[in-house]
């Protein structure tokens, strides 16, 4: 039996979707995650600033003598990966090729799109992970830079956030695609406003497809009666605090602590 702890990370709220979901499929492990909210979003910033946070975050789970670590936050995966892989003695799994796994199975008509931050988009993480499963397929891209401030500000069923929906996401008709991957940890929690803009799309989450992964890299599993939840955050904030209670369906204690600079 290994009690360590399984780490996650992300920008900020959206994570919690694959640390519900690692939850609900590893009840027993001990799950810790970091939420880097002073510091969101990282789709609006360069590669090498995500790889340096990237690198901080997995540090400071790593101080926490986690098993693994999940990059639960797109951008990180599509930029840093395989740099924290290479520099970390424990597994790394990331979002993005489960999610890419998922959207080619789910699909009928091989047309698939993705919707991201501007860096996971233009990094091609997707499209090139899609692609190499099935070279048949063909995918398109939109970035959708204005849903993270959104969700973090709490406005998951707002008449703004729909109208925003309703601009970026238009064109998928026209493109006739039938699978649409949530390339952000964060959309999950807008799918409803996703669903009503785009109605019979199938919406593809690659927090269950994750949660399967890790479960698959764990050579041994803890073994109790429940397992500990700790979660921690750059910024303690009430509208974290609330985001966090809807996600994870149960009051959830949050920890601010420092990100190592260095």
């Amino acid at each position: 039996m290994d009690d360590r702890p399984i780490g996650v990370f992300d920008s900020g709220v959206g994570g919690l979707t694959v640390l519900k979901a690692l939850r609900e499929l590893l009840p027993d492990e001990n799950l810790i995650y970091f939420g880097d909210t002073a510091r969101v979003p990282y789709g609006t910033k360069s590669p090498k600033t995500i790889i340096k946070f990237s690198i901080q975050n997995t540090k400071l789970l790593e101080s926490y003598g986690v098993k693994m670590v999940v990059v639960a936050c797109n951008t990180s995966s599509a930029h840093a990966l395989e740099i924290l892989q290479e520099e970390f003695p424990f597994p790394v799994v990331g979002v993005v090729e489960p999610g890419a796994k998922e959207a080619v199975k789910s699909t009928d008509n091989r047309r698939v799109g993705v919707i991201g931050t501007e860096a996971t988009v233009k990094s091609e993480a997707y499209r090139k992970a899609i692609v190499s499963l099935d070279p048949f397929c063909t995918v398109f891209q939109k970035a959708c830079p204005l849903f993270v401030p959104l969700i973090e500000e709490g406005w998951l069923k707002d008449p703004v956030t729909l109208e925003v929906a309703r601009r970026y996401l238009g064109e998928f008709k026209e493109f006739n695609v039938d699978t649409l991957v949530l390339g952000c940890t964060h959309y999950p929690l807008i799918k409803e406003v996703i669903g009503e803009v785009l109605p019979g799309i199938r919406l593809v989450d690659s927090a269950e497809a994750v949660a399967r992964e890790v479960k698959r890299l764990l050579p041994y599993r803890r073994k109790g009666s429940g397992g500990a939840i700790k979660v921690l955050v750059s910024d303690k904030t009430e509208r974290f605090e609330r985001i966090a209670r809807l996600i994870m369906g149960e009051p959830v204690e949050i920890e601010e602590v420092k990100v190592d600079k260095e």
